[in-house]
């Protein structure tokens, strides 16, 4: 397929790959693979600045912006980060937060100076900042050890183990348990760049122990649940659930995004019952939301609507981009990161105006 879509993009303009896209344009939650690992493409730099247009506007509505900033990591390119980097001057810290994930996702190089600001400016909300060191966990670079080091110990927790977190996969990236563990862990049904690599190979009940075990390290943890996470079936995602009672802010947001991935009915009940705390941290309530969206089932997008003047902003909006998704999951729309559409059709229209 990678060869094919190669071959038909060839010397081709950005303005006719809307079609081409559409193999990739569904919701974040779905696949969140970069689109620059199926596909090169040319910059159109005018088209995509209209797209990132869209982002930084604050009077377009939140999801027509996340759709932009879709879009924007899906396309790629230096234009397009450019683009996605500007939009942290925003005061929507969800849509700054996923704009870290977004350039985490793409794993580009030219992302890391914007993320290392991000990282260290003490203005921006912790769950920004945790986004941008996870992201600059998720590029890898060892030359960006220095500077995870220097917060590893901050004093916002969230910040304190996502930086962590980020040393230990980098670390696991360039060691000799990487060549050994490598042909043995579990593929990645879902495409993302996770924060730490799944463990090895163990029965469900072995990895549901580590998972749960607040005596072991955050890096432990995590391989246990990704390993969990890429065996998507039921046992899994109940065996995953029950880590929404751990202690750890970071442990318990991250358990949310792996269900909201798997987008099993069987969680549900968790999810619902950690949103309604009022007192739980904002970062684990969203994601929460986020999860249920991804879910979609009727009963989700309805409890889902009782959290939309909910006192935590990031939670409010959180619900709105979650009914957006789920909207999109029981419509049969089919794209769901869709800026180049609708920048194809508003050509159209003034053309034929």
């Amino acid at each position: 397929m990678c060869v094919t879509l190669a071959a038909l993009t060839h010397n081709f303009s950005l303005s006719n790959f809307c079609d081409i896209f559409s193999i990739f344009c569904s919701p974040p939650h779905i696949t969140k693979q970069p689109a620059s690992q199926f596909i090169t493409m040319p910059e159109d730099t005018s088209k995509i600045e209209r797209i990132g247009a869209i982002l930084v506007d604050p009077t377009r509505p939140l999801p027509e912006r996340f759709r932009a900033l879709f879009t924007l990591r899906n396309l790629g390119g230096s234009t397009a980060l450019a683009c996605i980097g500007r939009c942290f001057a925003d005061d929507s810290a969800l849509l700054k937060h996923e704009c870290a994930y977004c350039l985490g996702q793409m794993q580009d190089e030219g992302a890391i100076s914007m993320l290392v600001e991000v990282l260290e400016d003490v203005k921006q909300e912790p769950i920004v900042r945790h986004e941008a060191g996870e992201a600059l966990g998720a590029i890898g670079s060892p030359d960006i050890l220095n500077i995870l080091k220097k917060y590893e110990h901050d004093p916002i927790t969230e910040i304190a183990e996502t930086c962590q977190l980020a040393i230990q996969r980098i670390e696991w990236l360039q060691s000799e348990q990487r060549t050994q563990e490598e042909s043995q862990i579990s593929a990645n049904p879902f495409k993302s760049v996770d924060p730490a690599p799944p463990a090895v190979p163990a029965t469900l009940e072995e990895l549901q122990a580590r998972l749960l075990d607040e005596d072991a390290s955050l890096f432990d943890r995590y391989r246990a649940m990704f390993a969990l996470r890429n065996r998507n079936d039921e046992p899994a995602v109940r065996a995953l659930a029950q880590g929404l009672q751990c202690k750890s802010a970071l442990f318990r947001h991250e358990i949310a995004y792996v269900l909201g991935q798997m987008q099993h009915g069987a969680c549900i009940p968790q999810l619902l019952e950690t949103l309604a705390k009022s007192e739980e941290n904002s970062m684990v309530r969203h994601e929460c939301a986020e999860a249920l969206g991804s879910i979609a089932q009727e009963g989700c997008l309805d409890k889902l609507r009782d959290y939309i003047g909910d006192g935590e902003r990031v939670v409010r909006e959180s619900c709105v981009i979650a009914l957006d998704m789920g909207e999109h999951e029981t419509s049969g729309e089919f794209h769901y990161c869709d800026g180049l559409v609708k920048l194809e059709s508003e050509s159209k229209h003034q053309e034929s105006s």
